[in-house]
């Protein structure tokens, strides 16, 4: 076993910070070099100056190792790199490279660690560094979190930039001119009388030579891409239906095939009766899978029709098989002995609370949601001689390399994995159900690449989804100001469970359960959030902005009743209580933006909210309007900081889509369960934002402080509650259950 695998397997991750076998081990793991996996896959001709860069004949290729999932990461990483390495743009090919410990993310677990975004202590920063090492360690190649961009920022500019002093360096030998009076464009080093050395001729010669340690970065007044509005290297393809998804891949000689496995969570299959499938048409093959059957066809709608006519058997679910039953358990769970976490902890809550004259008091709750990308589970493989190819788009790929090569008894070497784009996640395939299963199809039918297909239905029945929760909440106010709040949160743990299914265990607290609720940066004097777990149900996974996809609800729609009980404003008391320069400025930011305390008509209203996540603080205003067929959504305000935005259209692009997923499902989505299995099948029962009730989204990004944040999942959390205190300030109804469409009728 090699020793990157040793300190992995002894290695747990505590509540996303880490213990090792030895500090000492981790500081020398931390420092050791990666190997470039580029160069164990070189053809003839072919040079690769970093792991993020390759030259040939043909051109240069740029390792884009965070799966493109809709939301341009091919796309930035590509930028973060060209603009050090000097190339134009769109002159380069995009690759997301082989599964390698060296496309490790630093950023990642900084989310899962007990310190809020705001803390600029020394613990605090030593705890990042110390996350970031820990993420080179285990070789964490994983896209989510909004981590692509603040990890690769620094990374990937590096690398371009270290590939082109070693071209410069190639040139320098070559013509005998010192480096100092070359330059570089478009791909070319140009010399003093203007010739120009295009990268390939150098490629070789620059790939002999070491790459340098000391390297100066742009300054950005010299960027010709970062900061700019650039088109998107996807965008043609995607708007010409030509883009590969992992659902368009075709091999010579391929087969199809799907499964049914039991729609009640890691319940078994009993038995099955595979007679009615062998009999009909283009059937090759019927299999067994883990709790469940597969069927191998000639066509995937072949495959469809004969796992239909299968009768499985099925066993009973391993959780609560009602809703009211789970909700029971949420219920039961805010006792000592179920408490995960309490880090936010100020004042003397109880002691004032219980002196108050006329405390608040509420309950939330928050349903299970689908992930439910376009794009179902998808995964092809071929098994042949011992060797495992497969093509699937993942966010965890050398955790489904791992996964493919124990199902199939051979080694990781024997494993080759091609990622490709996907149709959609929200963090659906940080999970390898669907390659588990393609590998074990191919192992039962070696020698031609077996292409497995999820219906709709086994999708969305067998989605991982974002837990259900529930809050109670209390709170107290005095002269014209929130003195008072203590917020008490009972879900299931994220991290356990699918950190579970990975292997790697967590012990500890689950920063999860509160993120998005105790780490707010609001001065409440007397101020308390308490995480509960509740134990495992059904299982659950990451989806779009995990615990604060939830908790931005839970925590600031009763903010909003607590203002309101004060008599204060809603946006003015928010800014009175940050405590945190930044986001007191995104706050009046969005005021200015909406024209918040402007006059509105009757039946209309305006209600904001603010939510901090992954580091990124995001305020956002809903206006309504209350008409006789329902609540109107008609224009949302959103200002967000990310430190520097590095692609203007792109920015806009995520935060509306944000809000956009986040709106629909707080209106109208949840999947609920009976007799331990999904309800809801399809789009018809799980609809998100409609076209016609989509409103006009204003967004305005700023540019504070030096660390560089991710967009792509901060805006989720304000647009519930925002949602929300628009509605009490248009009828004067408060929502306290998500979907909203339960209490209130939108037109």
């Amino acid at each position: 076993m090699s020793k990157l695998k040793t300190i992995a397997r002894r290695t747990f991750l505590i509540g996303s910070a880490a213990v090792a076998g030895g500090f000492v081990v981790g500081v020398v793991a931390y420092k050791w070099p990666r190997k470039n996996p580029l160069l164990e896959e070189l053809d003839e001709n072919e040079s690769a100056l970093t792991p993020y860069v390759r030259i040939d004949a043909n051109g240069i290729t740029i390792t884009t190792p965070r799966i493109e999932l809709g939301q341009g990461a091919y796309s930035v990483q590509a930028m973060l790199v060209a603009e050090e390495l000097d190339v134009a743009w769109g002159s380069f090919a995009v690759d997301p490279g082989p599964p390698s410990a060296v496309y490790y993310n630093a950023s990642l677990l900084d989310e899962g660690l007990p310190f809020a975004a705001t803390d600029d202590r020394a613990i605090a920063r030593g705890a990042r560094h110390f996350s970031g090492a820990l993420g080179k360690i285990l070789g964490l190649q994983i896209t989510g979190g909004s981590s692509t961009v603040p990890d690769a920022y620094d990374k990937l500019r590096r690398a371009g930039a270290m590939a082109r002093a070693m071209l410069l360096a190639a040139a320098s030998k070559q013509t005998g001119i010192a480096v100092t009076e070359l330059k570089t464009k478009d791909g070319a080093v140009i010399t003093p009388d203007g010739t120009r050395i295009e990268y390939a001729a150098l490629a070789a010669a620059a790939a002999s030579i070491d790459a340098p340690r000391n390297i100066t970065l742009k300054d950005p007044s010299e960027w010709r891409y970062l900061g700019k509005s650039m088109q998107r290297l996807d965008i043609v393809a995607k708007s010409t239906g030509t883009a590969e998804y992992g659902i368009d891949v075709r091999l010579p000689g391929m087969v199809y095939a799907t499964v049914r496995t039991n729609p009640r969570m890691g319940g078994e299959m009993r038995s099955v009766d595979e007679s009615p499938a062998k009999m009909m048409r283009g059937v090759i093959k019927v299999v067994p899978v883990k709790n469940g059957i597969g069927v191998i066809a000639d066509n995937t709608w072949r495959a469809f029709k004969a796992a239909a006519a299968l009768q499985p058997q099925w066993g009973p679910a391993p959780y609560p098989a009602t809703q009211d039953a789970l909700w029971a358990l949420a219920a039961e769970s805010f006792t000592d002995d179920r408490r995960d976490s309490r880090f936010k902890n100020e004042g003397d809550v109880d002691e004032y609370l219980s002196a108050a004259s006329a405390p608040l008091t509420a309950e939330y709750r928050v349903p299970f949601l689908a992930h439910a990308p376009l794009e179902p589970m998808t995964a092809t493989a071929k098994f042949a001689d011992g060797k495992l190819e497969l093509w699937t788009a993942t966010q965890v790929p050398r955790f489904a390399e791992q996964a493919a090569a124990k199902l199939a008894g051979i080694t990781t070497e024997d494993v080759t994995l091609h990622v490709v784009q996907a149709g959609g996640s929200f963090g659906r395939r940080l999970e390898n159900d669907f390659v588990e299963q393609a590998t074990q199809l191919a192992v039962a039918h070696p020698g031609v690449p077996v292409k497995m297909t999820w219906t709709r239905e086994e999708d969305m029945q067998h989605d991982f989804p974002r837990p259900f929760a529930m809050s109670r909440a209390r709170g107290a106010v005095a002269d014209g100001k929130v003195i008072a709040y203590a917020l008490d949160i009972a879900t299931p743990s994220v991290n356990h469970s699918q950190g579970g299914r990975l292997g790697v265990p967590l012990l500890g607290p689950d920063t999860a359960i509160v993120a998005g609720a105790w780490d707010q940066p609001f001065a409440i004097p007397h101020y308390r959030v308490t995480g509960y777990r509740v134990p495992e149900t059904v299982p659950v996974s990451s989806w779009r902005s995990v615990g604060a996809s939830h908790n931005g609800f839970l925590h600031d729609a009763f903010l909003d009743e607590l203002i309101v009980a004060a008599g204060a404003d809603p946006l003015r008391e928010r800014i009175r209580l940050c405590n945190h320069d930044i986001s007191r400025k995104v706050l009046e930011a969005v005021g200015e933006l909406s024209g918040w305390g402007t006059p509105m008509a009757p039946g209309r209203g305006r209600g904001v909210a603010f939510t901090l996540s992954f580091g990124v603080p995001v305020a956002e205003v809903v206006e309504v309007t209350n008409t006789p067929a329902g609540i109107t959504i008609d224009k949302v305000f959103v200002v967000a900081n990310v430190g520097r935005v590095l692609d203007p259209v792109n920015f806009e692009n995520q935060v509306q889509g944000a809000v956009i997923w986040g709106l629909g499902h707080a209106m109208n989505a949840e999947l609920t369960y009976a007799d331990g299995m999904a309800e809801q099948t399809n789009f018809h029962q799980y609809m998100g934002l409609r076209l016609n009730q989509t409103p006009e989204i204003i967004v305005k990004a700023l540019e504070l402080g030096e660390h560089v944040s991710g967009i792509g999942e901060p805006p989720v959390p304000p647009a519930a509650p925002a949602l929300a205190n628009a509605i009490f300030a248009a009828t004067g109804q408060r929502v306290r259950e998500l979907p909203m469409r339960k209490h209130v009728t939108f037109a």
